[in-house]
């Protein structure tokens, strides 16, 4: 028996790995990879490697032994995750795997925004698969804003279109960290966790805080879905991406991003990282 991850040299994938390897001897863990030579550094701490492509199924088919828990980490590709995630689950449920976790998005059935749908349609999959499972919905990352605050500062501006709307979002090394837990952990079979941050925060609070800790005069301009989708594309960002995120910003004025439900403090026995610290890593990196 393995705990195996998916998507292992992704920004999440690494941190799940790392969380093992602190928890269980590396001879338990695999990670599911495309490139082995991205992967090389796992392979010297001991880490199996596993080399599978979510769009090829019939590389998948060894991905996965009997008894394995398996973290299946949500594909980047807006749009083909359906396919791809649909492929591992078939794989999974051929190997006879002990457990299967996802990394979803919050809300689950109730999310009505377009980033969830891919979501929801994996979970139904799940569920007819038979498997066991865990759903770890996953809120908003810190770093979704604090990975690119170079615009922001430059512009003196937090630019959105979710008007009043708050966001309860948590690091990414949290969501990692509850990854962890149900992996290495017993009783998470057929739980679904709502996972998030303890405090959510609006876009005012955020530039106020980018405020305090640079010095600077940086407001928050809440502009009309139209306008931010032109501020996106003219930016650079696909057109098909920069409406999910709008759309996003949509459901963020509705409040589907904000629940403080706990899980996430709860699995990883922690409070969750605060906005602030999220920031000031930023800046001094």
């Amino acid at each position: 028996m393995s705990i195996v991850v998916t998507g292992a040299t992704g920004h999440l994938g690494r941190l799940v790995i790392d969380g093992l390897l602190e928890k269980v001897p590396a001879a338990e863990v695999a990670a599911v990879v495309r490139d082995k030579e991205k992967a090389a550094g796992l392979a010297a701490r001991g880490v199996e490697l596993r080399v599978a492509d979510y769009n090829a199924p019939e590389t998948l088919a060894d991905a996965f032994a009997a008894g394995d828990r398996v973290l299946l980490i949500s594909g980047s590709e807006v749009g083909r995750r359906v396919a791809q995630h649909r492929a591992v689950i078939d794989a999974a449920k051929g190997a006879g795997v002990a457990l299967l976790a996802y990394t979803g998005v919050l809300g689950g059935p109730e999310a009505d925004f377009l980033l969830a749908d891919e979501h929801k349609v994996t979970e139904q999959a799940i569920l007819d698969s038979g498997l066991p499972y865990t759903f770890l919905r996953n809120g908003w990352y810190h770093e979704n804003y604090t990975e690119n605050l170079a615009p922001v500062l430059e512009h003196g501006a937090v630019v959105q279109s979710a008007g009043e709307g708050r966001v309860a979002s948590a690091s990414r090394a949290d969501y990692a960290a509850a990854a962890v837990a149900v992996l290495t952990g017993e009783g998470h079979e057929n739980k679904a966790y709502e996972l998030s941050g303890d405090t959510a925060w609006s876009f005012a609070e955020y530039a106020a805080e980018l405020s305090r800790q640079t010095g600077r005069e940086i407001g928050y301009s809440s502009v009309p879905a139209e306008v931010h989708q032109e501020i996106l594309v003219g930016a650079g960002l696909p057109e098909q991406f920069a409406a999910v995120l709008v759309d996003v910003d949509g459901a963020i004025a509705r409040g589907l991003l904000a629940r403080t439900d706990g899980d996430l403090a709860r699995l990883t026995g922690r409070p969750t990282t605060p906005l602030a610290d999220a920031i000031a890593a930023a800046l001094k990196s």
